[in-house]
């Protein structure tokens, strides 16, 4: 478990910072950079869960275990993954499975799709829209990290899987995709 009774350490004063493995590294580094795309992509499902308030229970539930995923994930990237059964905290292909779950049981109440899906709706789609766009971003700073260096790769698949379970969401919390705002191709295009 973790105890802080301190907040500031000093530590981090000069650009450095700690992985939990106790190496140093800058804080402008690409797995710094991955971790702390992750925190933002969970400060982002905050928002979602402040909206769903108490009408959406299985939303929140959902997203609460996202968030506790993320945190592992954060701790996954916090210690370089060279030998990946090496007892640290890690993503694992069931948490990815139960992502898949979700998306499977969310998706088949929905009408299929005809057109893209611009990121509007009710308020709630529009947070999980954002909170799928930053997750996105998570994603691409992992991909970049894992060209360099030693990365889990369900860390990786978990957050692709995670934008495609807020899109559905999104969609959900849209009436159940029949207030889904579409794209138009051209829509404003002034024909010469």
């Amino acid at each position: 478990m973790v105890k802080l009774d301190r907040i500031y350490t000093r530590g981090g004063d000069k650009g450095m910072t700690s992985l939990g493995n106790g190496a140093r590294v800058p804080k402008d580094g690409a797995r710094i950079r991955a971790i702390g795309d992750v925190d933002e992509a969970n400060a982002t499902i905050g928002l979602a869960v402040l909206e769903a308030g108490d009408a959406g229970t299985a939303t929140r539930d959902i997203l609460g275990r996202v968030q506790n995923d993320l945190f592992d994930l954060g701790a996954d990237l916090a210690a370089p993954a060279d030998d990946p059964a090496d007892g640290r905290l890690r993503i694992h292909d069931s948490q990815v499975g139960r992502l898949e779950a979700e998306i499977d049981m969310l998706n088949a109440a929905l009408a299929p799709l005809t057109s893209f899906v611009l990121p509007a709706g009710t308020a709630l789609a529009t947070y999980l829209h954002l909170a799928r766009t930053v997750t996105r971003r998570a994603e691409r700073s992992v991909a970049a990290l894992a060209g360099a260096e030693a990365v889990n790769p369900a860390a990786l698949t978990y957050l692709n899987r995670l934008s495609d379970l807020f899109f559905v969401m999104a969609r959900v919390a849209n009436d159940g995709g029949r207030s889904d705002v579409l794209w138009r191709p051209g829509m404003t295009a002034q024909k010469d």
